[in-house]
């Protein structure tokens, strides 16, 4: 699947507009960014030999301690292991959502098995 890089952005602000208000809310301090792949660092930190489509980086809501100043969390969106697992223009726009949406849950604390039971595994 071929998409130009202004059009998958376009892709994850659509998927992010749709983000329930009471959960938009809850993301404050939270860059969210559109990147070609992983890094290697990535991908060796976290042990993945597999495709990765997004990667949540910061600390978890539930697991914040005191209300100092901190660096913006960060939510990356893997454009191109995304358009290489999809083959038409639908299965971009439903894996691009499932994948912005399975980060937020990590932001907000939930597990992979929590993220699995809602359909966003």
């Amino acid at each position: 699947m071929r998409l130009t890089r202004s059009q998958f952005i376009l892709l994850v602000q659509q998927a992010y507009r749709q983000l329930p208000p009471q959960v938009r809310r809850a993301l404050r301090n939270v860059d969210v960014v559109v990147e070609d792949q992983p890094s290697r660092q990535d991908m060796s930190d976290l042990r993945l030999e597999g495709t990765l489509f997004g990667l949540y980086h910061g600390v978890p809501l539930t697991q914040r301690e005191g209300g100092g100043p901190t660096l913006p969390d960060r939510i990356a969106i893997y454009r191109l292991p995304i358009l290489a697992s999809c083959s038409t223009p639908a299965e971009v726009v439903r894996q691009v959502r499932i994948t912005l949406w399975h980060e937020v849950g990590h932001y907000l604390g939930l597990g992979e098995d929590d993220l699995r039971r809602l359909g966003y595994g």
